[in-house]
């Protein structure tokens, strides 16, 4: 055992100070170098994607601004930069935050080992789910493939999450002859172009960013969550997901703020709600876990036949916001203008791609990682699939949402659609969802020229829906 002089953390997916158990490790040591390395030997498919890179500028500008400036930023193979810093620097503990995909595992298992037969101490710790995937098993030890039995049955069963805990700030910093900002801006993380630029209008990454989220949820949204959360012109969701991805809060410290700012009252419907959308984050990377290739193959081994069109044209107007469907162009524009896109949106205009379009979920999900702030490996393949009825529990492919029929539900007034489609603005609510279906005069008298100043829907509603549900009987007997 050594005489506690130097350790190593290395931040990854865990860039805040308070509740994390990693740094409050290597705090116990009198001289602490904090690490962030940019995995170049990463699987391409697990590269940042521009939204991303984007907010992880910032969130270590914030981590940084926590520990005076005094973490080194790299990018290269973790294992020799690793190698390289113990030897330099004659460290004593490497401590980090487990991830949990399969070239995760396997690179970090190598490093421990090769750490641990130099006789060093090298430690993990689970700081970014409530509830390891491993741990969770049905009776018959294999691993559950719907959520409410491995929520409620498994996970709520198994234990309570742990109890957030107070992170001891380092004693003393390793000395580093490096300059912290002129790193971390020759990393080039900010896109060359500026479609960013809307972005720090809507978010403020890093820790005290998180923070200030999650007190505004609790104090505006938490009690009207069960229907808050489905209305996309108003701030009814906690915007939390690029929060948690990043690892600038925890699910834990998420889980007993919301419990204990309302005595813990689990039965309020809004509070079990919002605290099982936590479990569906568990469960999305549980089946990554489980099933390492739901980023790339169906779950639903029948979908593997399924009679995809390839047409580059749909997918631009999807992907731009221009396939005259308005509440779809809404929630496309509003994720390429914010990073960020509403829930029950996305649940929408998924369905719209895969089904009224017949493109592949894949497209879809390469898309949703370059544009999302909140891109996660687990989240975004799980969702996906789950909305093409191949994934996990996932809504059957002939559950085709009415995208007029969901606007109209959930956007009673036009306004999330007048807020990113400025073109229809003066609309009345009985055609903001349907253009289409309105009067010339009305159409005159709105400014709104369908096929110029606003495009004509590419698709048939109706018809496309009655295509899915034919190609979706090619495979049924599968």
């Amino acid at each position: 055992m050594t005489n506690k002089q130097k350790a190593l953390i290395w931040f990854r997916q865990d860039l805040r100070v308070k509740d994390n158990p990693a740094l409050d490790a290597a705090s116990e040591f009198e001289h602490v170098l904090p690490v962030y390395i940019i995995d170049e030997t990463a699987p391409e498919r697990a590269q940042l994607g521009g939204a991303s890179s984007w907010w992880l500028h910032h969130s270590l500008t914030s981590l940084g601004k926590a520990l005076q400036n005094n973490i080194l930023i790299v990018k290269g193979d973790p294992k020799a930069i690793l190698k390289s810093l113990i030897d330099e620097h004659q460290i004593d503990a490497v401590f980090w935050n487990r991830q949990y995909e399969d070239w995760q595992i396997k690179r970090d298992s190598e490093i421990k080992t090769a750490i641990k037969e130099r006789g060093l101490i090298a430690t993990s710790f689970n700081a970014s789910l409530l509830w390891e995937p491993m741990n969770i098993l049905k009776k018959d030890k294999t691993p559950y493939k719907v959520f409410t039995p491995y929520y409620r049955k498994g996970c709520l069963v198994h234990s309570q999450p742990r109890l957030p805990i107070s992170t001891t700030q380092p004693k003393s910093f390793v000395e580093v002859d490096y300059n912290f900002e002129a790193n971390l801006s020759a990393l080039e993380l900010l896109p060359k172009l500026d479609w960013d630029s809307d972005f720090t209008n809507h978010w403020a990454p890093g820790e005290e960013g998180a923070a200030s989220k999650l007190s505004r949820f609790i104090e505006q949204a938490c009690l009207a969550y069960q229907d808050g959360r489905n209305i996309p012109s108003i701030r009814g969701t906690s915007q939390l997901s690029p929060h948690l991805h990043f690892g600038e809060i925890s699910p834990n410290q998420v889980w007993y703020a919301v419990l204990d700012a309302f005595d813990g009252d689990i039965e309020n419907k809004n509070i079990d709600v919002f605290l099982s959308e936590l479990g569906w984050r568990e469960f999305s990377h549980y089946l990554l876990y489980h099933w390492p290739n739901i980023h790339t193959d169906n779950f639903n081994t029948k979908f593997d036949k399924f009679p995809w069109r390839k047409d580059e044209k749909d997918l631009k107007a999807w992907q731009f916001g221009n396939t005259g469907i308005p509440i779809i162009d809404a929630g496309m524009r509003e994720l390429y203008q914010t990073g960020y896109m509403h829930n029950r949106i996305r649940m929408v205009v998924g369905s719209f791609l895969v089904k009224n379009l017949l493109i592949d979920w894949r497209e879809g999900e390469r898309w949703f990682w370059d544009c999302l702030l909140d891109a996660d490996a687990a989240a975004n393949s799980a969702s996906w699939q789950w909305v093409a009825g191949s994934g996990a529990d996932a809504a059957p492919y002939f559950r085709v949402f009415n995208p007029i029929l969901q606007g109209e539900k959930f956007d009673k007034e036009g306004e999330y659609v007048k807020r990113y489609c400025p073109e229809l603005a003066k609309l009345p609510p009985k055609f903001i969802h349907k253009p289409w279906e309105a009067p010339s005069n009305i159409l005159n008298a709105c400014s709104v020229v369908l096929g110029k100043n606003y495009p004509k829907p590419i698709v048939d509603l109706k018809s496309s829906r009655l295509r899915a549900l034919d190609a979706f009987s090619e495979i049924k007997g599968g």
